[in-house]
């Protein structure tokens, strides 16, 4: 029986999350796991207590363990979002990171015409790379995998390297004299050598934003020197491990919460529906349900794989 505010969902497409997904598979080991938080698909049921999502529509929806690689889902409406019909499914798909990204540049509170450097150019940088730049940040990203730098480069984004040297060159052309505003790190790993770097690159009172799985090791001397903040961005958004956000579907007052976890999805829609963003050139792999274990051993190994949607 669908829950009260909840929304029964025939999925058409999901995405893989590499980040998040492959450590909880090398964490797994013997145990069962759920995967996934990003789909988009067909609304046939609709709960009590909805009147803004109708039957037929395609949705996008976000976060688990409502949303996860599965042929049917039933997920509160606070993280579901209506596509509008000329956005391409399969990037409509990925709407939980859309609203990860989201959410890291507004931890990173980031002003008009202020700057940001984004570490580490996978699905996740490359989402917020162009997301910064739709809102005239001055952006700069570093990667050093250079197809991913060049896939940026490519589509107009002036100011990203592959070299740490090379952009610490550009960076006063790139961010101005002062420094750069925030850095935000979609990498993984060990933090201590980035983290530190960072807080040389930053100005005055900048701003660090840890998005990836990276650990938080830095100098106190370098972070005293710039009295500089260390924060870590936590999923999509407010409301995220909240269970009456999300579970029973109680949605917070706009005017006390302006952007939600729900909020952020919505507006990742928004941006691909009024042509901001793209993500087609990022989607590298399509894989059946069935092929499913396929799609994640390509995320074993070093590899040209970016983005991953699974097809139902």
């Amino acid at each position: 029986m669908l829950l009260h505010g909840h929304v029964l969902i025939r999925t058409e497409y999901s995405a893989i999350s590499p980040g998040t997904e492959m450590i909880l598979v090398r964490q797994a080991s013997d145990r069962l796991v759920t995967l996934g938080y990003n789909a988009v698909g067909i609304v046939e049921q609709v709960g009590e207590g909805i009147q803004h999502i109708q039957v037929g529509q395609r949705v996008a929806c976000y976060g688990a363990p409502y949303v996860h690689h599965a042929e049917w889902l039933a997920v509160p409406a606070n993280l579901v979002t209506v596509v509008p019909d000329h956005v391409d499914p399969q990037e409509a798909a990925f709407a939980g990171l859309g609203a990860i990204a989201i959410h890291a540049l507004r931890v990173a509170q980031l002003q008009f015409g202020e700057s940001v450097v984004i570490v580490g150019l996978g699905i996740l940088g490359n989402i917020i790379t162009q997301i910064a730049q739709t809102v005239a940040y001055r952006t700069i990203g570093l990667d050093l995998r250079e197809d991913r730098v060049a896939m940026l480069q490519e589509r107009g984004f002036s100011h990203m390297y592959h070299s740490q040297a090379e952009m610490e060159e550009g960076l006063a052309d790139a961010a101005g004299r002062y420094g750069v505003d925030a850095v935000l790190h979609c990498a993984s790993g060990s933090g201590e050598q980035l983290i530190n770097s960072s807080l040389k690159w930053i100005r005055d009172r900048g701003k660090i934003v840890i998005v990836g799985d990276l650990t938080a090791e830095f100098s106190r001397e370098l972070m005293f020197g710039k009295e500089a903040q260390v924060l870590i961005s936590r999923a999509g958004g407010p409301g995220r491990y909240d269970p009456q956000y999300e579970r029973e579907n109680k949605d917070y007052p706009i005017g006390h919460v302006r952007w939600t976890e729900g909020r952020n999805v919505e507006e990742y829609i928004r941006l691909l529906a009024d042509g901001r963003i793209s993500i087609k050139n990022l989607i590298t792999n399509l894989y059946s349900i069935d092929d499913a274990e396929e799609a994640y051993m390509n995320y074993r190994t070093p590899t040209e794989t970016i983005a991953t949607v699974i097809k139902y």
